[in-house]
């Protein structure tokens, strides 16, 4: 029932829904171009295969992501990201060295975080209340869950899969209590996706539910700069377990506030994009558009 409800909102036509039908288009554009980026297809290929015209996909990418199609192809090609690879430990490295202040920064979205105690992660969140709410997002439907102390959860889903989504997120806590809180947790959606509001004054914050070595894995995400990918390897050496690489990829996987902490900037060691928990063409259009806004392109 509550699904119903959902779905009826998100028809409603307004900016939040056109902001739905645009990631939908893109969506169905990415896929196309991951499965024929070695043919290099032309607009018009894109275009049909993403329902719009080409003069509609051009004016939607270049609003999306700042970009065109064909550079956004580009951007999404293994050579790319082989490249980006290839300067991730001299970055990553300054990120870690630099702290807080110059091009080192911590992560571009300017979040300061926190770790639960290893009792509450150990209990399964008891005692706690996390609010959730389902907000329109330049990756399809996001789920934002947040506690008093900040964002705990943030995940992704494509239309009809809202509620599928939010239930994957509730067994990372089962013994917390959900309360949806769509108007209380819009803020921080807009915090998240509005660069605007990346601001160093007034950082997002971030609660990190996990062990104490996922926690570890998430805060060394975090000193990735945007534009910029790492291996799980690399990863382990930092965290001085460097035979932990498997280990790592899992933890990666299990990011509970994805985007923020920048999982899909994680990278095989040959450069291939590997998995994604919420889709890897999610995860390439988060590349993509990341790519369009530091100006790789």
């Amino acid at each position: 029932m509550t699904l119903a409800i959902h779905d009826q909102r998100l028809t409603k036509p307004g900016p939040q829904n056109a902001a739905l039908r645009d990631y939908d288009s893109v969506r169905r554009a990415i896929a196309f171009i991951s499965d024929h980026w070695r043919a290099q297809p032309t607009i018009e290929a894109m275009a049909d295969a993403a329902a719009v015209t080409p003069d509609e996909l051009h004016h939607l990418f270049r609003r999306w992501a700042g970009l065109t199609p064909k550079a956004f192809m580009q951007a999404l090609t293994l050579d790319h990201a082989k490249g980006l690879l290839r300067d991730s430990a001299s970055v990553l490295d300054a990120a870690l060295d630099s702290g807080l202040s110059g091009p080192g920064r911590l992560h571009d979205l300017f979040v300061t975080h926190e770790a639960m105690s290893p009792g509450e992660w150990k209990h399964g969140g008891a005692g706690m209340t996390l609010r959730y709410g389902f907000h329109p997002s330049p990756f399809g439907t996001a789920i934002v869950i947040a506690t008093d102390r900040g964002l705990a959860g943030l995940a992704f889903a494509d239309p009809g899969d809202e509620q599928t989504a939010f239930a994957d997120m509730t067994r990372r806590w089962a013994n917390a209590t959900f309360v949806e809180d769509t108007d209380g947790t819009a803020a921080l959606a807009q915090r998240v996706f509005d660069k605007q509001l990346w601001r160093p004054d007034q950082p997002l914050r971030v609660v990190l539910i996990g062990t104490d070595f996922e926690v570890r894995v998430w805060e060394t995400l975090l000193k990735v700069p945007m534009g910029h990918a790492v291996s799980y390897s690399d990863i382990a050496t930092k965290i001085s377990n460097p035979k932990a690489s498997r280990a790592v990829g899992a933890a990666v996987g299990r990011n509970p506030v994805s985007f923020v902490v920048p999982c899909h900037r994680a990278l095989g060691k040959s450069g291939a994009l590997t998995g994604y928990h919420w889709g890897i063409t999610r995860k390439q259009a988060m590349l993509g558009w990341e790519a369009g806004q530091v100006g790789l392109h």
